[in-house]
């Protein structure tokens, strides 16, 4: 019972316990509605073992072929944009900000690399990539950094800006897409192998996967994100707005000018996740209809993930594993609403944590 006490003492604990709990718990929900509508919960289990780890149980014992790199590959292609999302919303949510327009910065960062790669046909891949990657990571900052300034100048509420410029960034990026040179209705011209992500090497070690390149830029951001909050002073001037901005400006840190740059680095990560998107998994832009939900996923990435660097990773791996495993639950008769019923749950046990904390204290306190 000691132990007990002492572990439910120290608040570091609860950001590593709460999440496994949530995550718990969510499944536990969806195991529970599975069993009340008549369904075989275990399709879950063996469609998220199949999606990440590329094993087919059903395979095991009848000679057929068991073990599917490609399935793993697929995985992280999944995962590398949610992770990017998930820091973009982290990072605002650090600054005391929400950061909704994910989705927008995401889009015109894939925009502008699939503009920059189209228009640099001809350049060497030393110059043409990097001026891709920055492009689009300087379109996201951008579409961030208009909300952030909104903000700070005109006390414009950065939820409104961003869901504004969410479908701004949609409906600008569907227009300037198919009049590039060699578009149609539907998506551009192919860009140059010299501006893409994509990788023979890494296609041919997960069996045709459409892994890519774009896995160093994740590592890159998480390692940034990390960096910038915990051994910065901008850092620390971000986390203490974040806490108290009020006592922050009485202890004169500019709070409006921090507010405006968080979202506009918030923006960035969302830009880079559209390039992988853009270069990486497709290397082609796509006109879409609507909205992929990237941005808006990132927000739970952030939310279970405890706005941290680790944490993010964390999550948009589990996030990332639930989206890659639904079209192998669909097969098996599970229908695609049994994930969103889990992500939901998850949500929910993230945001009761305060209630969760006073029940282990209480727990903690009456087992003396």
């Amino acid at each position: 019972m000691n132990k007990l006490r002492t572990f439910f003492s120290n608040e570091k604990h609860y950001r590593f316990f709460i999440p496994c709990f949530a995550v718990i718990m969510g499944f536990l929900v969806g195991v529970i509605v599975m069993l009340m509508t008549g369904l075989n919960p275990k399709y879950i289990f063996t469609a998220l073992l199949r999606a990440v780890l590329g094993i087919n149980t059903a395979a095991i014992g009848t000679g057929k072929t068991v073990f599917n790199p490609r399935y793993i590959g697929e995985f992280f292609v999944t995962v590398m944009p949610l992770v990017l999302t998930g820091l973009s919303a982290a990072f605002a949510f650090r600054t005391g900000l929400f950061n909704i327009g994910g989705e927008g910065q995401l889009l015109v960062g894939s925009l502008c690399a699939i503009t920059t790669a189209i228009l640099g046909r001809g350049l060497p891949s030393f110059i043409l990539l990097p001026m891709v990657v920055l492009a689009g990571a300087l379109a996201g900052g951008i579409w961030g950094f208009i909300p952030g300034i909104l903000k700070a100048r005109f006390n414009v509420h950065e939820v409104v800006g961003t869901i504004m410029l969410n479908y701004t960034g949609l409906y600008l990026s569907n227009y300037v897409l198919k009049i590039l040179p060699g578009s149609d209705l539907v998506r551009t011209a192919t860009i140059p192998e010299q501006a893409s992500l994509q990788s023979p090497l890494l296609s041919a070690l997960t069996n045709g996967s459409r892994l890519h390149w774009g896995f160093v830029i994740v590592c890159a951001a998480l390692f940034s994100f990390w960096f910038i909050i915990n051994k910065t002073t901008f850092g620390y001037e971000l986390r203490a707005v974040g806490y108290n901005p009020f006592a922050s400006k009485y202890a004169g840190i500019k709070v409006q000018r921090n507010a405006a740059l968080s979202m506009g680095i918030a923006g960035v990560y969302s830009g880079l996740a559209g390039v992988l998107i853009a270069v990486g998994t497709f290397s082609y832009g796509r006109v879409l209809p609507g909205f992929e939900n990237y941005g808006f996923d990132g927000l739970v990435v952030a939310l279970v993930g405890g706005n941290t660097a680790p944490g993010s990773l964390f999550a948009g791996l589990l996030l990332g594993s639930l989206h890659a495993a639904q079209p192998l639950m669909q097969s098996n008769g599970i229908p695609r609403d049994i994930s969103i019923i889990i992500v939901s749950a998850i949500i929910i046990f993230v945001a009761m944590q305060n209630s969760i904390k006073f029940f282990l204290n209480h727990l903690s306190r009456s087992a003396q």
